[in-house]
């Protein structure tokens, strides 16, 4: 099990992606992406442990949370699919989830996979 990660790393690792979720600045480097998308997807599955939903943001990270019944093989019943930025304006509370499925950015399928009351995560709300 991967050390749990405070959420001052949180905080750290998505600070030099909120200009350009603002639009204020160009998009930074892929890793600065990635970092950010990673730390966040995976302080949600650390705060909501449980294997019956998975969370895709390619190229960046897939992990599952949600306690329910577990998934081993194939595709799981509850899949959540986004693009790094929409994800990362989820998580800081840029973009509330409703919008987000309304508006097609976010692919929500099965019954758990309404992360609605799961976001923002909470060390990223201002």
């Amino acid at each position: 099990m991967p050390a749990p990660i405070p959420a001052e790393d949180l905080r750290a690792a998505v600070d030099p992606v909120r200009a350009w979720l603002a639009g204020e600045a160009e998009q930074p480097p892929r890793s600065v992406v990635g970092a950010a998308v990673k730390t966040t997807a995976r302080w949600l599955a650390q705060q909501v442990p449980g294997r019956s939903v998975e969370l895709r943001v390619p190229p960046h990270v897939a992990v599952q949370f949600v306690e329910g019944p577990r998934h081993t093989r194939g595709t799981p019943p509850n899949v959540v699919e986004t693009d790094a930025a929409t994800w990362l304006r989820l998580a800081t509370g840029a973009l509330s989830w409703a919008d987000a499925v309304a508006e097609g950015k976010v692919s929500a399928s099965g019954n758990r996979a309404d992360l609605g009351r799961l976001l923002p995560l909470s060390p990223l709300r201002r």
